[in-house]
């Protein structure tokens, strides 16, 4: 029996803020979002699109990589999102 997937994602709303969650049904959540039936802070944004996914095993890992990831400045989540893993590794050493 395959696991469910749950991945952490972060979604870039119509006015330029990023937003990031986790979620077990990617599909599912990404069309809540644009609906409005997502969280609040993206009801008023949308339409948002689907500009990061990280995948985990467990319901637990993905949400703590959410507040990880949360907890970044937003020069940090575009490193992210660009895969610049050399800007990432030199600002956490300060």
């Amino acid at each position: 029996m395959k696991e469910k997937q749950n991945i952490t994602y972060i979604l870039l709303c119509s006015d330029g803020t990023l937003y990031t969650g986790w979620t077990n049904n990617l599909d599912k959540r990404l069309r809540e979002h644009n609906e409005g039936q997502g969280a609040k802070y993206t009801r008023g944004r949308r339409p948002v699109k689907l500009v990061y996914t990280e995948a985990y095993d467990t319901r637990r890992e993905a949400m703590q990589r959410e507040w990880q990831i949360k907890k970044l400045t937003r020069k940090e989540k575009e490193a992210l999102i660009q895969g610049d893993k050399h800007f990432l590794l030199h600002n956490h050493e300060k």
